[in-house]
């Protein structure tokens, strides 16, 4: 059984994100989370005019996204009619990413699937900065799936990687889990950081063809200065569904949360992204 955490804030863009994750789990045994996190801000005026006298705002808060979350569940049920999905509503009052980690501890999340607004004209930003927030600092595997995003098939992963820490089995299990259940193809990307003859890079290519000799391994050295456009015509070209990617330092993750102003901006990746936290960081 599966334990999946699904953030919602009730938008399409995060049904979507559950959509999505219903399908990509659709013959698997899974306990779905949804959880709604509030906080007082949220509470607008005219609401707080129609609440008995005896209500406190904090309850009234709660008691509304404990009705919205059970009808989405009703919703979710009604469409998909799964027998192998279990759905859980958690509604929180507290800070976002310390609800998720609770969460994600008490219930051992396996996976957080959460839809994210992406690249949108002049904002120039790739991700939503609660996508971010949750990518950087929490302690699950995050999958974002990109407003609009459908789920047709996973056939071709593409993963991510500069071969300045070493991988290990443990931390890869998300995506490998991902693979076997779809019978996907692999792309190993890999971003030249590091000299090409160098005792790391070759362990972690032996690890990597290793680890993962049952799935087709296509290793592809790229040392381009423009990594958004390498990786964007990467994935157009190869029909790429996936990206997985080690959330730690010098990744090219990193780099997307840190761009620089000069650099290109016409990123156009409208694909999932699966971010994997690194415990052998070095």
């Amino acid at each position: 059984m599966k334990s999946i955490l699904l953030p919602t804030d009730f938008s399409k863009n995060s049904e979507n994100a559950i959509n999505y994750a219903m399908a990509l789990f659709k013959d698997v045994n899974c306990d779905f989370y949804l959880l709604n996190v509030q906080k007082a801000s949220s509470f607008i005026t005219d609401d707080m005019m129609v609440m008995s006298a005896s209500a406190t705002i904090y309850q009234t808060i709660i008691d509304v996204s404990k009705k919205s979350l059970a009808n989405l569940i009703t919703k979710i049920e009604t469409k998909y009619k799964n027998d192998k999905h279990t759905f859980h509503s958690v509604v929180d009052y507290d800070n976002f990413i310390d609800s998720i980690n609770q969460l994600t501890i008490n219930k051992q999340i396996d996976l957080i699937v959460m839809g994210t607004k992406g690249a949108t004209g002049l904002e120039k930003v790739i991700f939503g900065s609660n996508t971010v927030h949750v990518m950087q600092r929490c302690v699950a595997p995050v999958l974002a799936i990109p407003d609009g995003c459908l789920f047709k098939d996973l056939d071709t992963v593409a993963f991510t990687t500069n071969n300045v820490t070493l991988h290990n089995v443990e931390e890869l299990k998300p995506l490998k889990k991902l693979l076997t259940l779809h019978n996907s193809k692999l792309n190993v990307l890999h971003f030249g950081d590091i000299e090409e003859g160098s005792d790391r890079k070759k362990r972690n290519k032996l690890f990597l063809k290793t680890y993962f000799s049952d799935v087709t391994y296509e290793n592809i050295d790229s040392y381009s200065k423009d990594l958004y456009r390498t990786l964007e015509e990467y994935v157009h070209a190869n029909n790429i569904k996936l990206i997985a990617m080690m959330r730690e330092k010098h990744t090219f993750l990193e780099r997307l949360f840190n761009r620089h102003p000069e650099e290109d901006l016409a990123f156009n990746i409208d694909i999932p992204f699966l971010v994997m936290e690194n415990s052998n960081v070095s």
